[in-house]
């Protein structure tokens, strides 16, 4: 077992509850984790981390968030190779496409992904969602 990162951008709060809620999954278990707003990372202690869950929303044209998020997770992406990873974000209008193409990004890195489909949430996290994102932490922690 190692210790994860949950690395995530939020301008709405939705996709920080949903980070807030993997780390609660995460607590269930016996790993070390720590939860980082993107801005927060520092990006030389990514070798610290043999799982991390990057958060972030979609935006514009169903896009990464390009100010804050896109930079540090392209800076990151070449040094990802050797830990799993997992993807949630929420999302207002659309299908879903950001994470489709979020995911195949990650695929063609060769990086492992923990869930081919990431983690989605329209708006904002209710109850069960809330849920769903507790056992997608604690069932990533234990992969």
């Amino acid at each position: 077992m190692g210790k994860i990162a949950i690395i995530y951008w939020s301008a709405s709060g939705n996709t920080e509850q949903m980070a807030q809620a993997i780390a609660e999954g995460i607590s269930q278990t016996s790993n070390d984790y720590e939860l980082f707003q993107v801005s927060e990372f520092p990006a030389d202690r990514i070798d610290e981390f043999s799982k991390i869950a990057f958060g972030c929303p979609a935006m514009g044209a169903e896009e990464l968030e390009q100010d804050e998020f896109e930079p540090v997770f392209s800076a990151l992406e070449s040094k990802l190779n050797d830990k799993l990873i997992a993807l949630f974000g929420s999302y207002d209008w659309g299908d879903g496409e950001w994470m489709r193409l979020w995911q195949d990004r990650i695929k063609k890195d060769n990086v492992s992904l923990f869930d081919d489909k990431g983690l989605i949430v329209h708006n904002t996290p209710d109850e069960n969602d809330k849920k769903t994102c507790s056992t997608f932490g604690m069932l990533f922690a234990q992969a």
